[in-house]
């Protein structure tokens, strides 16, 4: 049996140009995301297409792809050096470069998916006894941008 080749947890990036008029092209890593997860989705249209020689079939039914959507969702610990400019990118409602990245892609396969996107969900909690934790949720504007490893 051959035994699957998988990704390990830092080789798989979440990063946000935070200045891109100030430092473009220039991507920063946030601080404190334990959990991430990408969600990619197929937002779906079906037909009832008949059967025109014999109607008294059931209908089949056709799908077609609308659209792709692509969200990130991450939680951690609330570190001081990302809140700024979480609160900033927020409260600015601005779009920003946002890049997926697998550092361990091999020539050919995909190495970034990147795009402009929206965080659309700014979260904390405190509980008695812990840190601060974060709650985030980025929504990419269009389909990203998927780049292959040279």
């Amino acid at each position: 049996m051959t035994a699957a080749v998988t990704e390990k947890y830092e080789e798989m990036i979440l990063d946000v140009e935070f200045d891109p008029v100030g430092a473009p092209g220039v991507y920063t890593a946030i601080c404190g995301l334990i959990d991430v997860e990408i969600s990619r989705a197929a937002n779906v249209d079906t037909a009832d297409i008949p059967d025109c020689d014999d109607e008294s079939l059931p209908l089949s039914v056709e799908r077609q792809v609308r659209s792709i959507e692509v969200t990130v969702s991450a939680t951690g610990v609330w570190a001081q050096s990302s809140q700024d400019k979480l609160k900033d990118w927020f409260y600015s409602s601005a779009t920003l470069n946002v890049r997926l990245r697998d550092t361990k892609a091999a020539p050919g396969e995909t190495e970034t998916e990147s795009g402009p996107a929206l965080l659309t969900s700014l979260g904390n909690s405190r509980t008695k006894g812990q840190k601060v934790t974060a709650a985030i949720e980025i929504q990419f504007d269009g389909t990203p941008t998927r780049a292959n490893k040279a």
